[in-house]
């Protein structure tokens, strides 16, 4: 996990080394920033309309193989991007390809790069595992941001491109010695395993149809979506509605903004850090958070000073982030282990859609109601929706079926086995009774189990 991190703290600082290199690119090129946003589109693009599929091809391939491939691949764009630039040979066009075909592969290596990463380690440490993966990712985004700077000063954007390439060779070379957990092992291969009677009951995991199936039937997984879409569109693009107000109706500069900026980022941190304390987190305790980082936003856009506005932007950056670790520890453990990464495929599509909805309809909401009214408002449609979704839930659950999780008794079939040595029919197994422990009611814990007298 240790090799499997670090990888992934160079990959995270070379992806954003190109990204920024991609920017100033398309500015260089063409002079137009709408032209930066279409470049960073056609980039998501494929997400919104393959993430299904390619989260079928993780559950139907084998995942280190897969991912392995998928890096290399992801490096072989860079470098061909890298000596485009360098021989002065890209243009607009190109440049939008190579950006396209890189989300393509990510369609394929984000959920494979992430499943990955939990079979290092037990069940029960997924969560701190994706709260580790969070302080990774921060950190290379600050780090990677601050080198391109360096690096696109001294030797031009071809060499951020030829770094990030270099960063994704470093993780397909650390995968072919990353083994599996004990006790994750039988999960990752239950899904490529063959039935003993000869057959492929894997087939019936491998189709892109039956995973978006799955995710409807799922309550948990539909209500978890509702959540993060409404708190993705109305609040959380902190980087546009607390610059309007810094610099608008507080009065601050470019550097009181930067300081907002700073105290997201380590409150983002913290919250990751604290996340990975979390051990069986759940879909009422990512509303709980949101609904909290809603009062926390509501609060902020009535700041007075912009000293009261970084108290709070610091609560509210913890939440946010513990919010988001519980929400994909629950995104990546609720599902059978072979449908993972059909799953993943499917927010990848939802998430993308309503990252791509949220700024403009932000951006007009900030147009007619100010930054302070965009804050107020966004905080009070997220923490109504969520309180109008618990009501709701909560009318429709019976009184005695509302603790969570249940424990209900089930008494396992009577067996035709008899113990070896013993003759047919004189020793019958008696019937035994098991506590079961389901998340969701009505759900049998084990196969052939019924329920006790």
């Amino acid at each position: 996990m240790r090799w499997w991190s670090a990888a992934n703290l160079v990959s995270n600082a070379g992806t954003w080394m190109q990204l920024t290199a991609q920017n100033l690119l398309v500015l260089h090129l063409t002079g137009s920033a709408a032209a930066t946003g279409l470049s960073l589109s056609a980039q998501a693009a494929p997400g919104l309309l393959l993430g299904l599929a390619g989260g079928a091809a993780v559950d139907a391939w084998p995942r280190r193989i897969t991912a392995s491939v998928s890096q290399a691949l992801l490096a072989l764009v860079g470098f061909v991007t890298a000596a485009l630039v360098v021989t002065d040979r890209l243009s607009v066009p190109v440049l939008m390809v190579l950006a396209a075909v890189t989300g393509l592969i990510a369609t394929v290596d984000a959920p494979a790069c992430a499943l990955l990463g939990n079979d290092l380690v037990p069940p029960k440490d997924v969560p701190s595992s994706i709260a580790l993966g969070s302080v990774v990712s921060g950190a290379g985004r600050v780090g990677g941001t601050a080198l391109a700077g360096v690096v696109i000063g001294c030797w031009g954007p071809g060499a951020a491109y030829a770094a990030n390439g270099l960063s994704f060779l470093a993780v397909a070379a650390v995968i072919p010695f990353l083994r599996p957990h004990p006790a994750a092992e039988p999960q990752t291969r239950s899904a490529a395993r063959p039935s003993p009677s000869g057959a492929a009951p894997s087939r019936h995991g491998t189709g892109a149809r039956e995973g978006l199936a799955f995710f409807l039937r799922r309550p948990r997984l539909v209500a978890l979506a509702g959540i993060t879409a409404i708190s993705g569109i109305f609040g959380r693009n902190y980087a546009l509605t607390l610059a309007v107000l810094v610099t608008g109706p507080l009065g601050g500069a470019a550097g009181a903004f930067g300081s907002v900026s700073t105290v997201l980022a380590v409150g983002g941190v913290a919250g990751a850090v604290l996340a990975g304390r979390l051990r069986s987190p759940s879909v009422r305790l990512v509303g709980a958070l949101a609904a909290a980082g809603a009062l926390l936003q509501i609060g902020a856009g009535l700041s007075p000073s912009l000293w009261v506005l970084m108290v709070l932007v610091a609560p509210m950056a913890v939440v946010e982030s513990v919010s988001d670790t519980a929400g994909t520890t629950v995104l990546q453990t609720d599902p059978p282990p072979h449908m993972r990464g059909r799953v993943l495929g499917v927010w990848r599509s939802a998430s993308t859609g309503w990252s791509l909805v949220g700024p403009p309809l932000l951006g007009l909401l900030m147009q007619t109601a100010g930054a302070r009214g965009a804050l107020v408002i966004g905080g009070v449609v997220i923490a109504g929706a969520i309180g109008t979704g618990t009501l709701l839930r909560a009318r429709r659950t019976p009184l005695g079926e509302r603790s969570t999780p249940s424990r209900i008794a089930y008494t396992s079939l009577p067996s035709t086995l008899t113990p070896p040595g013993v003759p047919a029919g004189t020793a019958p197994v008696p019937p035994r009774t098991v506590a079961c422990t389901t998340p969701d009611h009505g759900e049998l814990c084990a196969a052939g189990c019924a329920p006790a007298a």
